[in-house]
């Protein structure tokens, strides 16, 4: 609601009650006015009658209830308004990104439209009293946050379907150098595990992370701390959750902590404090990628109560929704307004639920550490190409149109092969033995180290094709997930794009960038063997990895298996 919106009721009361002129005269919404004792209808209106029982008619009282009225709708429109001000005073806004990042926004499909993509992140924050009684642990108590949950919302670009992919908290990745935005300290970057990236410069820096891993470009974040769960899930109602057997997540003989969760076998409604509980509860499912699971069931069981709730014709659950949410949320400064918030639920809205599917990251175990996993590489990396090229993680829909040009074929698919040309969009400012280029090598991951030589065979490739002036960088390169051809100014647009296509890169990933001085390949882990770039099938929709734990948003019927020694 705006300003405006609330000023536009009011013309339709004053065109059924004309307003009270001081001088006494009346006049309607077009200008007209009448005066006592004058011609026309104001004036025989304005004539001192008597009714058939000689008593005057209260004329005096009719201007008073209209001026009344006209006071009570202005009031409340001015409640209105002071309340969709308060509403946005609640809410907590911060950078987008504090963090180095590559990312690229996904193309526009053929209609235009673009995937949504948001990065909801739990915070684990004890720097309250409500977030300490809730989450224990009085001796975190003003240490920063750490990110424990962290999914990622991909609203496809026609709106009709959505996919939800989660990174397990203790997944080791590499965390860009970041920026705090209050305290304006500088973090180097550090490869750790993927939780400790929200003490590192806020959401944003996590948001970097993400985008750094997966390659897609996040449009916004939002953060929702202990407190913050438990009054969303009051305002809500509750929501159902399931579990197999009785459970009760407590301290034990050699595993300390525990969430509290005590519930009996079969579906219990949750909500306040029971509900953080169960989101909570890593223990009594047998590892922390089961607590995802956990999650993913009570966020579709939610999504499934909010559809079935008239929240928009019940005015005080929608006040205690709005209420909720915006104490409860942080959100990146771009959608820092209810009305933008609400713009995006809408979008979300539309989605029908059994075109929701929810994920975790493919991942295996960490050689480094047994706690700890790392992405499931080609595995992973189908999960994150799906998101960049919005592709639909279930089959119904097919690809969304965002990576396909109008005959519906996938333009990236076509990359040539070594030696084999493909037109550039533009004309090479230089032949090819003229053509500086410097090639670096990306290849290393958070799981793998560089494949050796990997820039010096591919400047020989182009060498023996022809680009004299091609030579390999032998300084250290950050790794990059997919292969990239770089160029500093638009001159030179047309020699980056003659290098790709000689060694066979698709002209998607050619792009305009100042940290290079001149036409440079960054060859990135999509590419550690071979001199010709790989030819890529594109992903189909609904073929996600089997070990990416899929879970259809329609499906009512999931139910949590509770590990042994927890049950009671």
């Amino acid at each position: 609601m705006t300003r405006s919106d609330l000023r536009g009721e009011g013309p339709a009361v004053e065109e059924a009650v004309p307003p009270v002129r001081p001088d006494g005269t009346t006049g309607d919404s077009r200008g007209r006015r009448g005066r006592a004792g004058h011609g026309g209808r104001g004036g025989r209106e304005g004539r001192d009658r008597r009714d058939a029982g000689g008593r005057r008619p209260k004329r005096r009282v009719l201007r008073w209830s209209a001026t009344l009225l006209a006071l009570v709708i202005l009031g409340t429109a001015g409640a209105g308004y002071l309340y969709y001000e308060h509403l946005n005073s609640n809410l907590r806004k911060g950078q987008r990104s504090t963090g180095d990042s590559k990312a690229r926004r996904t193309e526009p499909n053929a209609a235009g439209q673009t995937p949504v993509n948001i990065l909801l992140i739990g915070s684990d924050s004890r720097n309250s009293d409500a977030n300490v009684a809730l989450g224990g642990s009085r001796e975190n108590r003003g240490n920063p946050p750490l990110g424990d949950v962290q999914m990622l919302i991909h609203l496809a670009a026609d709106r009709k379907s959505a996919a939800v992919v989660s990174i397990p908290r203790d997944t080791r990745v590499d965390i860009p150098k970041c920026t705090d935005p209050v305290t304006h300290k500088q973090y180097p970057p550090v490869n750790a595990i993927i939780n400790e990236s929200l003490a590192r410069g806020g959401a944003g820096c996590t948001l970097a992370t993400w985008e750094n891993l997966t390659g897609v470009y996040i449009d916004h974040w939002m953060t929702i701390d202990f407190a913050g769960v438990v009054q969303m899930a009051d305002a809500i109602g509750g929501v159902d959750v399931c579990v197999k057997q009785n459970v009760w997540d407590r301290p034990l003989p050699g595993m300390s902590g525990g969430s509290g969760l005590k519930l009996t076998a079969g579906t219990h409604k949750v909500k306040g404090k029971q509900a953080l509980q169960w989101l909570r509860t890593r223990h009594a499912w047998g590892s922390d990628l089961l607590r995802a699971r956990a999650q993913h069931m009570y966020l579709n069981s939610m999504i499934r109560t909010l559809k079935s709730q008239s929240i928009f014709t019940d005015t005080g659950r929608l006040m205690s929704l709005a209420e909720a949410a915006t104490k409860s949320l942080q959100v990146s400064e771009e959608i820092g307004t209810v009305k933008k918030l609400y713009d995006l639920a809408m979008q979300l809205k539309t989605v029908p639920t059994d075109r929701i599917t929810m994920t975790t990251m493919p991942n295996v175990q960490d050689p480094q550490n047994k706690d700890h996993v790392v992405p499931d590489g080609a595995n992973a990396d189908k999960i994150w190409r799906m998101l960049r090229d919005d592709v639909s993680f279930d089959s119904h829909g097919g690809e969304s149109g965002s990576a396909k040009d109008d005959k519906g074929t996938d333009p990236s698919a076509d990359t040539g092969r070594a030696g084999t040309a493909q037109a550039p969009s533009t004309d090479p400012a230089h032949a090819d033995g003229d053509i500086g280029v410097m090639v670096q090598n990306g290849t290393r991951t958070s799981t793998l180290a560089p494949v050796r030589h990997r820039a010096m065979d591919i400047s020989q490739a182009l060498v023996d094709q022809g680009f004299a002036r091609a030579a390999a960088d032998s300084s250290v390169t950050p790794s990059v997930e997919k292969t990239v051809v770089r160029y500093p100014s638009a001159e030179l647009k047309g020699d980056a794009e003659r290098v790709a296509a000689a060694l066979g890169i698709p002209t998607s990933a050619v792009e305009k960038s100042t940290d290079v001085s001149g036409v440079t390949v960054v060859v990135g882990a999509d590419w550690r063997s071979g001199t010709s770039y790989p030819r890529q099938a594109p992903p189909k929709a609904g073929d996600i990895p089997e070990n990416s734990d899929a879970i259809n948003g329609a499906d009512a019927t999931q139910c949590m298996d509770v590990y042994a020694p927890y049950r009671w």
